[in-house]
């Protein structure tokens, strides 16, 4: 993940963000698979947003991640919910992009820097501009 280190403080932070970043990489199936199991029988079935929602924030929980905003992109074949969210603070920040077929199934998760995702061009950006408009309020 590659986080740059500033001094000791600033390197225990990175490496802190990274290990958090990486678990959720990890353990995002395992969560993912304990509420398929609960919400959907053997056959897949399509996601609601309300449900994309609520499997990304419980998964972002496990890690202290934040996101910064979900959409619903329909294309051929199928579509697909996406959101972004970000892990860590500062220069140390890192952002995810998560996704799931409209029609269900695992929930994906990767650094947008690493992502062929369209969505994950944004998602640095939004983060920027949310924390101008939060420091303004």
């Amino acid at each position: 993940m590659g986080a740059k280190k500033r001094g000791t403080k600033a390197s225990d932070v990175a490496r802190d963000d990274s290990e958090k970043a990486e678990k959720l990489l990890n353990s995002s199936d395992e969560q993912v698979a304990a509420a398929e199991a609960e919400a959907a029988p053997a056959e897949l079935e399509s996601v609601s947003e309300g449900r994309f929602e609520q499997m990304v924030s419980e998964t972002l929980d496990t890690v202290g991640g934040k996101m910064l905003f979900k959409m619903r992109i329909d294309g051929e074949p199928g579509g697909e919910h996406v959101a972004a969210a970000a892990v860590g603070e500062g220069d140390d920040q890192h952002f995810l992009i998560l996704s799931m077929p409209l029609e269900g199934g695992e929930l994906q998760v990767e650094e947008a820097a690493e992502s062929a995702n369209p969505v994950a061009k944004i998602a640095a950006s939004y983060a920027g501009i949310a924390e101008k408009l939060d420091d303004a309020a």
